[in-house]
């Protein structure tokens, strides 16, 4: 599946970095404020969902009913601390074999792009030192419809100046799995081949794939 590639497109949280235990911590914060348990199972839910949706998913765990300018207000206090903690993020979170990986594709041609829903994703690339190996970097702030909506994907294609058929995604969420089918590219599943059972291939890390 990769003779004709010619462009990859990464998530990011999973992936190259694993800053899910960061926005867990948020919004466990957040979750302990208002009164409520938070846990790891809860957080399950909020894998590859956009802030706002993953915020109406937290107070529905806590029973609350808020008002749409209190959930902005409460969206923006959990970023405050997610930053707060990605802050201290350096290349030596990156997860086993991201970075060679990168490296490798780069020194054979193919285009890189980054493709998240994280609105932090530019700042999280230079807290990792990676930002230099991307050619696109499409994130939240550029795209309205969350994965499994393939949207992310297509803007990232699109200016990478590729078709759909050239391009790999390499995604650890079964919602990103599904966004990359439908945008009409071959995906790999970076996690279990249980769970990422749509994937073309499914591998434990990009260290498997140097």
């Amino acid at each position: 599946m990769f003779e004709q590639m010619k462009g990859a497109i990464f998530d990011l949280d999973g992936v190259l970095v694993d800053t899910a235990k960061y926005h867990f911590l948020a919004w466990r914060e957040l979750a302990n404020q208002l009164g409520f348990e938070f846990t790891e199972q809860d957080n399950e839910r909020l894998k590859g969902v956009s802030r706002m949706e993953s915020l109406r998913i937290l107070l529905e765990i806590g029973g609350l009913h808020l008002s749409e300018h209190e959930l902005l207000q409460l969206a923006a206090k959990k970023n405050e601390k997610y930053v707060e903690y990605i802050s201290k993020l350096n290349d030596s979170e990156l997860l086993p074999g991201a970075k060679a990986y990168l490296i490798d594709l780069r020194e054979q041609g193919i285009q890189v792009a980054l493709g998240s829903a994280s609105k932090n994703a530019k700042f999280i690339l230079d807290q990792l030192n990676i930002a230099y190996l991307f050619d696109v970097v499409i994130d939240g702030n550029q795209v309205t419809k969350a994965k499994p909506d393939p949207e992310v994907f297509l803007l990232a294609g699109q200016n990478l100046g590729l078709e759909p058929k050239d391009i790999v995604v390499f995604e650890d969420a079964t919602a990103g799995v599904e966004a990359a089918l439908a945008a009409g590219m071959r995906v790999v599943g970076i996690g279990q081949k249980d769970v990422l059972q749509r994937a073309d291939l499914v591998v434990a890390g990009l260290y498997e794939l140097l």
